[in-house]
């Protein structure tokens, strides 16, 4: 929550927009706490026209939506771009949006107003997207995972939000936008012209046009997902890297457990790919046992089509059977902190030492009657995952 020393509302100015300088606000609000700026672009007068945003809503490589409420039965309708006239000729007289990203791409006025944000990195700023709404329009309870400013262009939005960074984050099933089903306001307001209002990530909140027609402009911040970086990155190196450069293990001694993946394989693994060096050891096991075992080509055993339950599974076993291996599964285990996990064609199941390396050693199993609980799931969850044939045991 926000320290009871620093107001969650200020008023600006010409000279300052954000109602302090620059420095004071990084240092005590951006990423931080919300904050909302009344007067922050003094007079402000949108340099887009309502009509202006619905013609390049209708642009083949505008990117655009336009959203419906039906408010008695709760019910949301997403249309994405480009729009066409009847799109809008057919929206009702209230509860409805429309949204166009990259607005400042297209009009050199919109990107005008990037000239009050250069306090921050340029390559932080993602895009000014402009909303136009009529009463009650809006998209629902939501969460930005990235900083956001709401500059209010023309009529009153009234904004609730929740400062709560612990508060539910749960989505509704029923609808296509991503809104929470619980939201609980913390503050609200109505927002004139040129007020703004700042976000960090992770603030729930909802805007909705009040009085008449509506109009905010969003300046969103760039934040890649540590996943999008993670993903580019190793990419950028693969196209750099020569096919003579792999893994290596010249100074390979004789298995102690088979197929283990072990200690000595995850550091010549960080030495022969630099950006494993910064994994822990449990999440570059992971990874990498659920690599080396997915086959190159695209053979992969097929689930059982008629799955066995516990039930099944404990009949089979005490009538006596065997267990093949499918040809194309591809097995390994390792130790982690938390236990041993077995790796089948690039799913991890939790196991035990002993019957990981069982399962890896032997082509036909012969399960024991009374198995451990644990090894009974993986056995089951092997052979409805069809790694693992059953068969009658042949008579000696």
């Amino acid at each position: 929550m926000a320290s009871p020393t620093l107001p969650i509302e200020v008023r600006g100015s010409a000279r300052q927009p954000l109602g302090m300088s620059p420095a004071q606000f990084l240092r005590d609000y951006w990423q931080k706490r919300p904050l909302l700026i009344r007067n922050a672009f003094p007079d402000f007068q949108p340099p887009l026209e309502p009509n202006d945003l619905a013609g390049l809503a209708c642009e083949e490589a505008a990117l655009s939506r336009l959203i419906v409420h039906d408010e008695k039965r709760d019910r949301w309708s997403v249309k994405t771009g480009p729009l066409s006239e009847d799109d809008f000729s057919k929206t009702p007289d209230s509860n409805w949006t429309l949204l166009v990203q990259d607005v400042d791409k297209w009009d050199v006025d919109v990107a005008t107003l990037l000239e009050s944000f250069r306090f921050l990195p340029s390559w932080r700023v993602d895009d000014i997207m402009i909303s136009y709404a009529e009463p009650g329009g809006g998209v629902g309870a939501h969460v930005d995972q990235y900083d956001v400013f709401l500059l209010q262009a023309l009529g009153q939005r009234h904004w609730a939000i929740n400062e709560d960074p612990n508060a539910p984050k749960d989505f509704r099933d029923d609808v296509e936008l991503k809104q929470l089903k619980v939201f609980e306001p913390s503050h609200e307001w109505l927002l004139e012209p040129g007020d703004m209002l700042y976000l960090p990530p992770g603030i729930a909140h909802d805007g909705v046009a009040f009085g008449g027609p509506c109009m905010t402009f969003s300046v969103g911040m760039r934040a890649p997902s540590q996943g999008e970086l993670t993903g580019d990155l190793a990419d950028y190196l693969a196209e750099r890297l020569t096919e003579d450069q792999r893994y290596a293990d010249p100074d390979l001694a004789p298995v102690k457990a088979v197929g283990e993946i072990d200690k000595h394989a995850l550091v010549r693994i960080k030495d022969s790919m630099p950006i494993a060096a910064a994994l822990d050891d449990d999440t570059l096991r992971d990874w990498f046992g659920r690599f080396i075992t997915r086959y190159r080509s695209a053979q992969t055993p097929a689930p059982a089509d008629k799955p066995l339950t516990d039930a099944g599974v404990a009949k089979l076993f005490d009538g006596g059977c065997e267990l093949l291996r499918h040809p194309w599964s591809r097995f390994a285990w390792s130790r982690g902190k938390n236990g041993c996990t077995f790796y089948a064609n690039g799913h991890a199941y939790p196991a035990t030492v002993e019957l990981s390396e069982q399962l890896c050693a032997e082509r036909v199993l012969v399960p024991a009657r009374k198995a451990a609980a644990a090894d009974r799931a993986l056995l089951l969850a092997l052979i409805n995952d069809g790694h693992l044939l059953a068969k009658k045991k042949k008579a000696r």
